[in-house]
């Protein structure tokens, strides 16, 4: 009996010791995606510096602040009537509303007054850092129904550094993955109830209305993300129908036409609204259509860098994803080994027709993963930022309820190097540049010597003009874009400039200030211009990968002056100094 009692007493100890482990775990996975959440509110709020791609400002906030707020910004090519590619829709949605309160704040605020440069920048990002949240609520749903432990995939999904910046920034792409992962919401509960031996109560009808809207808000947003909703729509209505006859699959798919119909409908509508002008004639805009005209010339896609078909798969998932990918393919090939050997063993033919080969959450999983990327990797032109809506179905995928998470260490020193580089390092001293700008064109001028600033940019991205809230009109400052010039068309654009009748010093009446914007690497180009230096200003860290800085430089005492932003202030040329001689 002692002997009995002492090995019951051992097995329940046994038992108690690992549930208590268990619920430790899963606390500690709590607390860690709480800081994880808190970090990625405060990083948005402290600003990131880092600069990822123009489209982050050019295809949302840039536009919406020249139109609420009436401030200079520059308009991109998209967003004129006469092109019309991209839907203003989620433009208004999201930085057009948090510039509708701003303005609101402006005129009736308890410190009514123009607002900063930083409150333009955070404002739209804070919209998207808070609806970013929405991708972890659509994880905590997803995950028990694909088979995924819950806290283990919400800490891979909030201590990416794909959710700690991109999903922060007004993205278009970022619009897109969480529409993805709620067209996931919705569909999975079918896919699980359709390998299940009974099946549930149909949906309400307006399941397949929400689902529909989805589909074509997606599409409206970004005709691309036809390719993300392909595999979600057809396992829908493969699993959903009564038998996988063409009638019934058909009359599944006419459930969701009500929806897009509607929300197409309401897309047009809100886009012709927006895109017409007196001069032109009323008429219905279809901005889907437009992109798809321009983008499948490729001609165009030429235009804005083309690729080798397998720089997503080989390049791009890496880059966003490290490990992550790693195991996505490393699964896919043990999947299509077992397909193989069943095909083998059973016949090809008999092999399309075995769906319980392809009715585990893993392998549909897999099929949400790589057929999106498959589809896109029809064309030339591929950003790694095209992927960043796989990144929920990935979490998913490496999150299995039996296994841990492997190579966790190399998951965080990943994603912290990822953090760093996008969201501080890579032209990191832009936005900070643009603030001290900000900064010394409102600043205080006597009346009676009015100040004139001209501002040029070389080799950096687009600046984003709406930062330095000019006025739309009658602004005293000019920015000048001159992209990847060559030193030669720089210092004959820096003449023109200093040579204007309102900025010379004898009997101008304009005091006028000149600044140019470059990064460290490429400074030197200045200096051949023979203009005297007045003042410089380091913006610390700013790396640009049009113009890396050399090896050598980095390892000598100069390091930090190449990795930074310089803002210089040049003087008039004497008459009696030529330039240096170009190469």
């Amino acid at each position: 009996m002692q002997i009995c009692g002492s090995r019951i007493a051992s097995v329940v100890g046994e038992v108690f010791l690992g549930s208590w482990q268990q619920f430790d775990l899963k606390m500690a996975s709590r607390v860690l995606w709480g800081s994880l959440g808190l970090l990625r509110l405060a990083w948005c709020l402290l600003p990131q510096t880092g600069y990822v791609h123009p489209d982050e400002f050019f295809q949302s906030p840039e536009v919406m602040a020249g139109d609420i707020l009436g401030i200079e910004a520059t308009r991109p090519w998209e967003f004129h009537p006469s092109s019309s590619c991209r839907t203003v829709v989620f433009p208004l949605l999201t930085s057009g509303s948090a510039f509708w309160l701003l303005r609101l704040w402006e005129e009736l605020g308890p410190w009514p007054g123009p607002v900063s440069g930083y409150v333009l920048l955070v404002g739209p990002r804070l919209l998207l850092t808070a609806l970013s949240f929405a991708l972890d609520m659509a994880v905590y749903h997803l995950a028990p129904l694909w088979k995924a432990e819950r806290w283990n995939a919400l800490v891979l999904l909030s201590g990416s550094y794909v959710t700690l910046v991109f999903y922060t920034r007004t993205f278009s792409n970022a619009i897109e993955g969480l529409l993805f992962a709620w067209l996931l919401v919705l569909v999975s509960p079918h896919v699980v109830w359709g390998t299940a031996p009974t099946k549930p109560a149909p949906s309400p009808w307006w399941h397949s209305w929400l689902l529909g809207g989805i589909v074509a808000a997606g599409f409206f947003n970004r005709p691309t993300f036809l390719a993300f909703a392909l595999v979600p729509v057809l396992l829908w209505g493969i699993c959903g129908a009564t038998n996988t006859a063409f009638k019934s699959l058909t009359k599944e798919a006419w459930g969701i036409l009500p929806g897009a119909t509607l929300t197409a409908a309401v897309f047009v509508a809100v886009d012709s609204w927006y895109f017409s002008s007196p001069s032109r004639s009323s008429t219905l805009v279809l901005t889907p259509a437009n992109f798809l005209h321009y983008n499948l010339d490729p001609q165009n896609l030429a235009r804005h860098g083309t690729h080798l078909r397998l720089t997503h798969l080989a390049v791009n998932g890496f880059l966003l994803f490290g490990m992550l990918h790693v195991q996505a393919l490393q699964a896919g090939w043990q999947q299509l080994l077992v397909c193989l050997r069943a095909s083998v063993q059973m016949g090809f033919l008999r092999v399309l027709d075995a769906r319980r080969l392809l009715s585990s959450p893993r392998s549909h999983l897999l099929l949400l993963y790589f057929m999106p990327l498959a589809l896109l990797s029809a064309f030339s032109h591929q950003e790694a930022r095209f992927l960043i809506p796989l990144l929920v179905p990935l979490v998913l995928l490496c999150s299995p309820q039996t296994q841990p998470v492997p190579c966790k260490g190399t998951l965080v020193l990943f994603n912290a190097l990822g953090a760093l580089f996008f969201g501080c390092l890579h032209q990191g001293g832009l936005v900070p540049g643009l603030e001290h700008l900000e900064r010394v064109v409102h600043a205080p001028v006597l009346p009676s010597a009015p100040t004139h600033y001209t501002l040029v940019f070389t080799h950096t991205y687009m600046p984003p003009r709406h930062l330095l809230r000019l006025p739309g009109l009658g602004s005293p400052v000019e920015v000048v874009d001159m992209g990847g010039t060559e030193d030669r068309v720089l210092c004959q654009a820096l003449n023109n400039l200093t040579r204007q009748p309102a900025c010379q010093v004898a009997g101008g009446p304009w005091l006028c200030r000149l600044f140019v914007v470059t990064p460290g690497t490429t400074r030197p180009a200045t200096e051949k211009c023979s203009f005297p230096l007045k003042s410089e200003t380091l913006v610390f860290p700013h790396l640009t990968l049009e113009d890396p800085p050399a090896l050598s430089s980095l390892l000598s005492g100069a390091w930090r002056d190449h990795l930074s932003l310089h803002i210089l202030e040049l003087g008039e040329k004497p008459d009696n100094v030529t330039e240096n001689p170009l190469p």
